[in-house]
């Protein structure tokens, strides 16, 4: 609980000395909503592993450490901070993910090169301060990263050429093949996973997928379908596909509540194409309207895939 506390006040969200010490207070739980809805993530009041690990990556401000290449990725806040100033730039980094991938050595490298410095692609605080004083000139809109995806978006990809992947977590097997059995029909690289988050994030990544479906049941109310979305990034395909699934299932399940949300949750931060969660509830009437509900989510796809750039 004091390792809790103390990064919640490293992160600003709980004033130091002003929780109880080693009890889950009033003030811990709410600085603990606050940091959850703050980042993107289930404002659930619990310290899962996704906010533990949000919070361990809050704790790191760019030009504290070095940035670098490296297996695991490095991963924090400052990759994010870094990757949100070059995409400002024009420097494409992708997504604002927080994760130090190839795309981000890329993108340093370019921008190193164009300020006359050797591109070795490694984050130093004599880069980071290259950036500040470039980024005086920037302004504060989301970057290349965002336009670029709506602009490749608008490039729609063939029915027969289109590569699905449809993810599930604990519950949600029936809807995920009968999904699978229906995409299949038109569009015959569909392929299913049903392993932990980041383990179908790769698996998606390596099919070299156009996008991710996944299913889950959940213990609300109503049903969520989210798409990926940070204070700096927001995932333009996803969004829209996200939209017309919602759109498709209250005109084919009316009995369910459905909204869309952004979210920072593993495998929509991991994947790298547009990808949405399909969190479903409740679970009886969800079993009892499984056909439906796979019509609705496949008959999105197929609308989303005509022109996956127009919202709805």
């Amino acid at each position: 609980m004091h390792e809790l506390q103390r990064r919640l006040s490293a992160a600003g969200f709980l004033a130091p000395g002003s929780a109880e010490d080693a009890n889950f207070c009033a003030r811990t739980h709410a600085a603990l909503l606050s940091f959850q809805d703050s980042y993107g993530l289930r404002v659930t009041g619990e310290c899962d592993d996704q906010s533990w690990s949000a919070l361990i990556e809050a704790s790191w401000s760019l030009g504290e450490r070095l940035l670098f290449l490296r297996s695991p990725n490095i991963r924090g806040d400052d990759v994010a901070e870094l990757q949100t100033a070059l995409n400002r730039l024009g420097f494409d980094c992708g997504r604002v993910d927080g994760i130090f991938g190839p795309k981000v050595v890329t993108a340093i490298s370019d921008f190193q090169i164009n300020i006359g410095v050797d591109g070795n692609g490694i984050c130093t605080p004599e880069l980071v301060d290259a950036l500040q004083r470039m980024g005086l000139q920037s302004g504060d809109g989301p970057g290349v990263a965002v336009v670029r995806e709506a602009a490749e978006l608008s490039d729609s990809i063939s029915r027969d050429s289109a590569r699905i992947v449809i993810g599930f977590f604990s519950g949600a097997a029936g809807l995920a093949h009968s999904l699978t059995r229906r995409a299949r029909e038109s569009h015959p690289l569909t392929t299913t996973v049903d392993t932990d988050a980041s383990s179908q994030a790769q698996a998606a990544n390596r099919f070299l997928a156009d996008v991710y479906v996944g299913f889950e049941i959940a213990d609300d109310a109503g049903c969520t379908i989210y798409f990926y979305e940070v204070p700096t990034f927001i995932s333009a395909g996803g969004r829209n596909l996200a939209l017309r699934i919602a759109a498709a299932l209250r005109d084919r399940a009316p009995e369910l509540s459905v909204r869309t949300q952004g979210l920072r949750h593993p495998v929509l931060r991991e994947t790298r194409m547009p990808a949405v969660l399909c969190s479903m509830a409740p679970s009886e009437l969800v079993s009892l309207k499984t056909s439906a509900i796979s019509a609705a989510v496949n008959d999105a796809i197929d609308a989303w895939k005509t022109d996956p750039s127009i919202e709805i």
